[in-house]
Formats: C-alpha cells, structure tokens, sequence
C-alpha cells in the first residue's frame, strides 16, 4: 500500500483528526480496569490474572513499535493505519469469543497479544508524518494526535460501563460488550485511514528551513548514539512514576484516608480517576505545545524535576490534606502523558526526521519496561507493608520515595544529552536514499 500523497491545496489539518480517530480509539486501552471486576467474578479469576491482557497489551505496544517502525516509516501512515485497525479490532472480537466460550487464555491472546500489537501500530503510525507536516510546531502537532491515547479512556470507560449494566457482567454480557467495541473501533479508525495524507514534498507547508534541514540519522545508526539511550532512560524513568499512580489511583486515594475523619467513597475514588484521565490527556497537548517555545531539554527538566517534588509532597502531607494530594498526582500525571507526546519532537530535534518514525518504535520499549515497572513497584510494596501490619498512607511511604529516585535518575539522564555526533549522520539527500534501499534489502 503506497503512501497517499495530498493534492494540491490540502489543508493539514486534516491530518491531525486522522490521528486522533487511532488514537482515540487505541486509547480504551486505559479503561481496561472497567472489565476487571465483572471477568473476575463470571470466570472465577484473581486481580492478577484479570490484569494480563492488559500488561501483556502494553509490552506488545513497545515490542510491536520497536519492531515495525522500520516498516511504518517505508510503507506509510495509511499501511500502519490499516494494520492497526485489523490487529486492535480483531483483538476484541477475539476476546468476544472467548468471553462467550470461557476460555480465558483467547482473552489474553485477542486483547493483550493481537489488539497489544494493534496497539503498537496504530501509536506510532501518524507520528513521522505529523512532524513533516507542522515542521513549524512538532511538539504541538504530536501532542493533538498523543492527547487522543490518554483521552480514550474518557470515552471508553463510560461507554463500557453502561454496555456491560444493559448487556449483563456474566459471560455472554461481556462477549456482546467485546464485539460491539470491536465493529465500532473498526469503523472509527477506517476515517483516519481514508483521511490520511503524506506531504506531497519534503518541503515544509510553512515558509522556512527544509524539513531535511540539520542532522539526519538512520534509525539503525540512532541504537549507537548514547542519546538514544539517555532519552530512553529519561522516558522510561517518568512513565514508571506516573503509571505508578495510574495503575492504582483508586485505591491509592481511598487508602490515603481511610483513617481520616473525611474517608474517599468509592464514587468520588472513581472520579478522581476521571480527573487523572483528565490531566492525562491535557498535559499531551498543553505541556507538549510549551516544549515548542521553551525547548525540549528544558520542559523534560520541567516533568522529572518537578514531578519528584510533587512525590515528595504526597508523601510528606498528602494524608493531611486532600487538595494536596488531588493536584499533585493531577501534575504527576500530566507530565506522564505530556512525556509521550513530546518525545517524537526531541528525536526530530536530535536525529532529524528522516527515520524518525522508525526511532521512535524503538524508544517505546521504554514503555514496556515501565508499564510491568511502575505497577510493580507500588502493587509489591503496599502488599509487603499490610503484611507486616501497617496500612494507609504508610502502605506507600518507600514507593514514593523509589519514585523520586528514578525521577533523579532521569532527571540526570536528560542534562546528559548533547547534539549528536556528525559522524553518526546520513551525509546528504542521494546517499540517505541509497542507505535506506540498502537497509530495506537487508531487512
């Protein structure tokens, strides 16, 4: 499938509502934890194993980036696109299936190994091609499409609330729920696939530098930079603190103050999750688009630096005040979600856009790494704590405070990146074509 080229006079910002129709739909990935309870009791299964297909999911996302970023950045948004429409829909309609058999391992299979790498897929698939359309504003451009993966949740979390009260939480009620998610994410994100465009030149839309202007670096010459590697470092610090609240918000915030005189209902526990879902998707875009101005560097200083500061005041007066705690983890997770969606820009800054797609499927193994990570952390900590006899706010006193050590390590990490060295560049136009035909013929 060859990349469809715009015609003259196409707006760009058709483009960017193209991505959001993937990414809003990919991103009900985050509302997993709505099927948790009723799998739990019409199967018979613990927390831990109504939690694989989503843990699975994630690792998928990173292997399936790392791994077909290379194919994404030669066959085009649309390919990707498509790819990822059949893998995530078909994921579900999997799971439908096993929902309806009983077999659980068909849900682990469909929704955590087909729809993971659906996942995968659909994330990176706009990125390259975003970035040669707004040369002008990259941090902006990535942060509209990213914003639609955290703000999937806001959607699919009602939505399948509500299908499984009229459908039922048994079996069969959790079946129909998977199909009806699968047609439906089908044909929403057939629109981005009819909608997408690639720029008709590498000339940016916008008066200014050639989007091939600077330093351009090959994806498999990018695995030999030590920036690769530090921004690697730096992703996969700040998603392991923020999906460490993430993964456990509700229980977190009713543990906090359950022996206060003011206790967390299980209603206001499930808003405060909305509100993370909430800063989630609106640090993608408002953070992201600040990078534009400040600087990559600097905004990153910004979500690791003060992100350890909020930790630091969860944990030394977050049970005294519920203000407090509420808008700390409100800015942690905003930095979580604004770290994704400014991370395509800091590659094109470092390694120029001509493999950028491709760079960034690799990075995402960083969020692999963080999404088994940062759950871990927190899930073993509190579970040791209550076991010897401590509970509240003090089932996350050390978590918190490993959470700030890693945010320094990151915070390390990034004032370690320098430009990267010419030697590591693809020296002009003709000889990055020619690099690239060799490198699809070794593929």
């Amino acid at each position: 499938m060859s990349p469809p080229v715009a015609p003259p006079g196409w707006s760009r910002w058709l483009v960017p509502p193209a991505a959001l129709s993937v990414h809003l739909s990919i991103g009900q990935a985050y509302a997993w934890s709505v099927f948790k309870p009723p799998l739990e009791s019409a199967l018979g299964l613990s927390g831990t194993q109504s939690a694989l297909p989503f843990q699975l999911g994630i690792v998928m996302l990173g292997l399936s980036a790392a791994f077909g970023g290379t194919l994404v950045e030669r066959n085009g948004p649309r390919w990707a696109m498509t790819v990822a429409l059949i893998c995530f829909s078909s994921g579900f309609l999997l799971s439908a299936l096993g929902a309806s058999l009983e077999q659980y391992w068909l849900i682990v299979l469909g929704y955590g190994f087909v729809g993971g790498i659906g996942l995968g897929i659909g994330y990176i698939s706009p990125v390259s091609t975003l970035i040669k359309w707004f040369p002008d504003r990259p941090g902006m451009a990535t942060g509209i499409a990213i914003m639609g993966f955290g703000g999937g949740a806001l959607i699919a979390s009602p939505w399948s609330a509500q299908m499984l009260e009229s459908f039922g939480g048994d079996s069969s009620g959790i079946a129909l729920a998977f199909l009806v998610h699968g047609l439906s994410y089908a044909v929403f994100m057939l629109l981005g696939v009819l909608l997408v465009r690639v720029p008709r030149t590498e000339k940016p839309v916008k008066s200014g530098p050639s989007v091939l202007a600077g330093p351009q670096v090959s994806a498999k010459q990018a695995l030999r930079t030590p920036q690769f590697w530090l921004l690697w470092i730096v992703l996969c610090m700040n998603v392991t603190a923020g999906i460490g609240i993430l993964e456990k918000a509700a229980p977190m915030i009713t543990d906090f103050f359950a022996d206060t005189s003011t206790p967390v209902s299980v209603t206001a526990a499930a808003g405060f999750v909305a509100l993370l879902s909430a800063a989630n998707m609106a640090g993608r875009i408002g953070w992201s688009s600040t990078s534009d101005l400040i600087g990559r560097k600097n905004i990153y200083r910004v979500y690791l630096g003060v992100g350890a500061a909020m930790y630091a005041l969860i944990a030394l007066f977050g049970d005294s005040s519920k203000p407090l705690f509420v808008l700390c983890a409100l800015v942690i997770l905003s930095f979580y979600g604004a770290g994704f969606a400014t991370v395509p820009a800091y590659l094109k800054d470092l390694f120029g856009t001509y493999q950028v797609g491709a760079i960034h499927g690799r990075l995402l193994t960083a969020w692999s790494t963080a999404g088994v990570l940062g759950p871990l952390i927190v899930n073993w900590i509190a579970d040791r704590q209550e076991e010897a006899g401590r509970h509240g706010a003090s089932l996350y006193g050390l978590s918190f405070v490993i959470m700030i050590g890693l945010l320094a390590v990151g915070f390390v990490a990034n004032e370690l990146v320098r430009p990267v060295d010419p030697r590591h560049h693809v020296p002009a136009p003709k000889e990055a074509a020619h690099a690239e035909r060799q490198q699809s013929e070794s593929a």
